[in-house]
């Protein structure tokens, strides 16, 4: 049995899926904050809902009776840890609501898993923790460089995962997703936020020009590995980056929704803004050593599936006012 934390966030939800898909039962847990659309996470648990074997609670993880309880009344084997405080912008306004909810939130769970000895622990940190740096591609070994709060929580919930679960028999990963899009993806993210203005013909604003580089990969690619990661028991911890290595300037993947969608996209360029990336470009080679994962989604095929599904998808008012 599962435990998915943010179940309602965008790769919590396809994880969720992927498992059901595979006949595994789940317990998901969300607050459904409203950091963005609280409907549209509840479409998708609503969604998540529809299979039997998926049973959902909504509670904050700092909740600490909460937490104990859930653990008291089911017998996990593998508990994923997508919950977090996103958003890098939103770091500066809020710093408090990331702290809580990235660094006690994991403290918190991180004890129940000792305690109740937990086989599969898998966290999801970020590729920010990197920062920018002069060589490329990344590998897990690279210096921490974070540019803002958000990546600084996310080093602070690995350092104290190290450190408590240290010679435990838990198999531990902790993974380090560059650049996740795909369906079903986040409002305030490029790449749904792009179709959302485009579909009302408004104007895009793009940072740094459109020069900044990102390492796009397709969130089906991102839970498979995921999944695979979840039945590979291993004893020692490990670290590794989840990212297709393709990386791609901002201003080609607007051309190629352009080219996909047929239709001039209305752009005004900007400057850079505080704490973001210039380039996120990692290396998979531990990642495809260890899984032996090498069909990643190319970004262009991405595109395409995830344009074919907002076309489809007939609830865009739970992101976006449609006049």
């Amino acid at each position: 049995m599962y435990l998915i934390t943010g179940c309602a966030g965008f790769i919590g939800f396809h994880m969720s899926k992927l498992l059901l898909k595979k006949n595994h039962k789940i317990v998901g847990i969300d607050n459904l904050n409203s950091y963005y659309s609280v409907n549209y996470k509840k479409y998708r648990i609503s969604e998540l809902k529809k299979n039997k074997n998926f049973t959902f609670y909504k509670f904050d993880l700092s909740q600490k009776k909460n937490v104990e309880k859930i653990f008291l009344n089911y017998k996990f084997t593998n508990v994923i840890h997508f919950a977090a405080q996103p958003g890098v912008i939103y770091s500066y306004k809020n710093p408090k609501s990331y702290y809580t909810n990235n660094v006690i939130v994991t403290d918190l769970l991180v004890d129940q898993i000792k305690k109740n000895k937990i086989k599969h622990f898998i966290f999801s940190s970020s590729s920010s923790v990197y920062g920018d740096h002069k060589k490329y591609p990344i590998n897990e070994n690279f210096k921490f460089r974070p540019k803002n709060y958000y990546a600084r929580t996310k080093i602070t919930c690995e350092k104290l995962i190290k450190k408590k679960l240290k010679n435990t028999n838990t198999s531990i990963k902790i993974i380090r997703p560059f650049t996740v899009y795909g369906p079903y993806g986040r409002p305030d993210m490029l790449i749904l936020k792009l179709l959302s203005l485009i579909e009302r013909n408004k104007t895009v604003k793009i940072y740094d020009f459109g020069n900044q580089m990102r390492d796009f990969t397709y969130v089906k690619d991102v839970v498979n590995i995921i999944y695979l990661l979840s039945n590979k028991i291993d004893r020692n911890l490990k670290i590794l980056n989840i990212c297709a290595s393709r990386p791609i300037k901002i201003n080609d993947t607007i051309l190629l929704v352009q080219n996909i969608l047929n239709k001039k996209i209305k752009l005004r360029y900007e400057n850079k803004r505080k704490g973001e990336m210039k380039i996120t470009y990692g290396s998979n080679k531990e990642l495809i050593k260890y899984i032996k994962f090498k069909k990643f989604t190319t970004i262009k095929n991405g595109l395409h599936e995830t344009i074919k599904w907002f076309k489809k998808f007939k609830n865009k008012n739970l992101f976006i006012k449609i006049k």
